[in-house]
């Protein structure tokens, strides 16, 4: 069994959004939730977050960010490829019942992550703000999706060349100045953001949630990559996550963590491009 890719759309220079048809994934996933997939026989396995399902049609939809072999490969397939492996849903479902007011903040590509937290939230009858945030104009993308899935949303650029100047936490501190009363904050992307918004959310009180898949790397535990200390005890991305309390997370460890196969990780893009 294979899984054809249906779709294929590239967001930005670095980013592409794929559907690909996997049923059973698309009947089952939620949002928060992650895939595991394989392009070929001598692939690896990368986990990758559900972006959105169609379960009519039987797909699911994930956007990733060309920064490995992998990803490089994967962005090389078009549709009517297929995918060998396209494994989940994995992970546990994001919190998305019972909260009033939420924030939710996306980072660079963490904005496809965030997009189906924002949906699911808004599905559920929450008030939701959302704040996007890039490092300039020319790389924003999913802007009129996450537009329809909130009740406002704030696109931030470093540059400050789409007009709003400022990093994600700067229209959040905005926004609480301008007595904005949220019960839930929900930040996804690079982990200096991420920890970021938690020192900033935590004087506040807000229950804050973030997703650690940026230290994922086989998504099950196994290799020990997403291994995490919450609240003091130690916890995995793919098993117990992959969304954690942003308050309880060991942050100086996590940030070692994701920089461990570093090295290894350029050797081994810089092989395959060579390749070509």
């Amino acid at each position: 069994m294979v899984f054809p890719i249906v779709y294929k759309r590239v967001l930005n220079p670095s980013v592409t959004l794929m559907k690909i048809e996997a049923p059973l994934v698309a009947q089952k996933a939620k949002a928060g939730q992650f895939i595991i997939l394989r392009v070929n026989e001598t692939g690896e396995r990368i986990p990758l977050t559900v972006a959105e399902t169609d379960p009519a049609a039987g797909t699911v939809t994930i956007i990733f960010q060309k920064v490995g072999k992998t990803t490089l490969l994967l962005d090389t397939l078009e549709v009517g490829d297929a995918l060998l492996d396209f494994v989940g849903p994995l992970g546990r479902a994001s919190e998305v019942e019972g909260f009033r007011h939420a924030a939710v903040i996306g980072g660079g590509v963490g904005c496809a992550i965030a997009y189906p937290e924002a949906r699911a939230l808004h599905e559920n009858g929450t008030k939701v703000d959302m704040i996007a945030g890039f490092r300039n104009k020319d790389i924003v993308m999913l802007e009129e999706e996450m537009g329809r899935v909130s009740d406002r949303l704030f696109v931030m650029t470093d540059d400050g060349s789409n007009g709003n100047k400022g990093f994600v936490t700067v229209k959040l501190q905005e926004l609480l100045d301008a007595g904005e009363d949220y019960d839930l904050v929900i930040a996804i992307g690079p982990l200096p953001m991420m920890r970021a918004v938690a020192e900033l959310t935590r004087p506040y009180g807000i229950k804050t949630l973030v997703s650690m898949n940026p230290i994922m790397i086989d998504g099950t535990g196994m290799c020990g990559g997403c291994r995490l200390t919450v609240g003091g005890e130690t916890k995995f991305a793919g098993v117990d996550g992959p969304e954690f309390d942003a308050h309880a997370i060991d942050w100086e460890e996590s940030m070692k963590r994701l920089s461990q196969y570093r090295e290894q990780e350029l050797e081994c893009r810089l092989m395959f491009e060579q390749r070509g």
